[in-house]
C-alpha cells in the first residue's frame, strides 16, 4: 500500500517528535554518542519545536501516513542558507533545503522515502524553488545512495553539531 503523503497538522507533532526520537539516531555516524544524540533530539526535534516548525511560514512540513500511522517526514526551509560553506557550494537560486527526510525503520524499502520526495519536490517546485539542497553525514552511505538516486548530486561540504560533536557532511544539490 502506498503511503499518504500531506502537509503536517498540528494534531501531528506529537507524533511526529517521537518518530524523529526514533529515527534520527539512525542517521548519525558511528562515533555519535546516545547522548549527543538525545540533546539534539531534545533541542530540534521536540513536539514543542515541531508546533514552532509548523508555525514558520519558512517552513513546510510533509508527513507520510499509512492507515492513520505517520511513517515519514521531511521538512523543507525557503531561502537562502545561513551556512558560507553552503552558499558557497551552491550553484542553483532560488532553493530551499530539505532539513529533514526520515522513514520509520520498519518502512524502510517499501517506498515511504520515494513517496516523501516526490512530494518536496512538488512544494519546493511550488514555493518558487529552482534548486533544492540538503546536508548528509559523510558516513551515511545508505542516504547518499537514496539522494543519488533522487536526482541530487555532491557539490560541497558542511560541518553539522550534534551535541557537543562537530559532525562531516556532504551538501548535495539538484535542480527542480
Amino acid at each position: 500500500m502506498a503511503p499518504t503523503v500531506r502537509p503536517a497538522e498540528p494534531d501531528d507533532v506529537a507524533a511526529l517528535a517521537e518518530l524523529a526520537a526514533l529515527t534520527f539516531p539512525l542517521a548519525c555516524p558511528p562515533g555519535s554518542t546516545p547522548a549527543d544524540q538525545q540533546a539534539f533530539i531534545a533541542r530540534h526535534l521536540s513536539s514543542e519545536r515541531f508546533a514552532d516548525y509548523l508555525a514558520d511560514d519558512a517552513r513546510t512540513v510533509l508527513v507520510a501516513a499509512l492507515d492513520d500511522e505517520l511513517v515519514g517526514y521531511t521538512m523543507l526551509v525557503a531561502g537562502e542558507p545561513g551556512d558560507d560553506e553552503v552558499r558557497a557550494a551552491l550553484r542553483i537560486r532560488p532553493t530551499v533545503e530539505l532539513s529533514k527526510c526520515y522513514v520509520h525503520p520498519g518502512h524502510h524499502g517499501a517506498g515511504v522515502s520515494h513517496a516523501l520526495m516526490t512530494a518536496s519536490i512538488d512544494a519546493g517546485r511550488a514555493g518558487g524553488a529552482l534548486g533544492m539542497w540538503l546536508g548528509v553525514n559523510q558516513l551515511n552511505a545508505r542516504a547518499q545512495a537514496f539522494y543519488a538516486r533522487s536526482g541530487f548530486e555532491r557539490v560541497g561540504v558542511k560541518h553539522f553539531v550534534v551535541g557537543s560533536r562537530l559532525e562531516d557532511d556532504f551538501v548535495y544539490e539538484r535542480a527542480l
